[in-house]
């Protein structure tokens, strides 16, 4: 009876934990074009607004290995990109999508809106930048790393 309690709680306790997945954590981003891990980016929630910080940057050896981003505009211009926080104003609309948030692409310095969708394990995301509507952009699977 006892070893039946203790399998009925952990499975509770599996399955609320999936219910209760967000966003928040470690992220390797994924090149859309490569495959290749490109970044990883902490998503935090603040008051119910999701933002990322960029906390590492996957590079050649012949790259340099702390860029700034030198085509952003505005507060960010010339300024490092790791640590630099490239996504904000996601809110939760249901219970795996995001939305109505912004994300700056470091590469050329581009704001664009975006959401995410979280895979029902939380285990992956997919990040979704667009212009206007979301029918026009890219998106980019991102993978938990903690």
């Amino acid at each position: 009876m006892k070893r039946l309690l203790i399998v009925a709680a952990a499975a509770a306790l599996a399955s609320a934990s999936a219910f209760a997945a967000t966003p928040v954590g470690l992220w390797k981003t994924i090149d859309d074009n490569t495959g290749k891990v490109r970044s990883l980016v902490r998503i935090t929630n603040v008051n119910g607004e999701y933002k990322g910080t960029i906390e590492k940057l996957f590079r050649t050896p012949d790259q340099d290995q702390n860029p700034k981003c030198d085509k952003c505009e505005g507060d960010l211009k010339g300024k490092p990109v790791i640590g630099m926080t490239i996504l904000s104003g996601l809110r939760q609309e249901s219970e795996e999508e995001y939305e109505n948030g912004k994300i700056v692409d470091p590469e050329n310095g581009k704001t664009y809106s975006s959401k995410l969708t979280l895979d029902e394990s939380g285990k992956k995301l997919e990040m979704r930048g667009f212009i206007g509507v979301s029918l026009v952009g890219r998106s980019q699977t991102w993978v938990r790393a903690d």
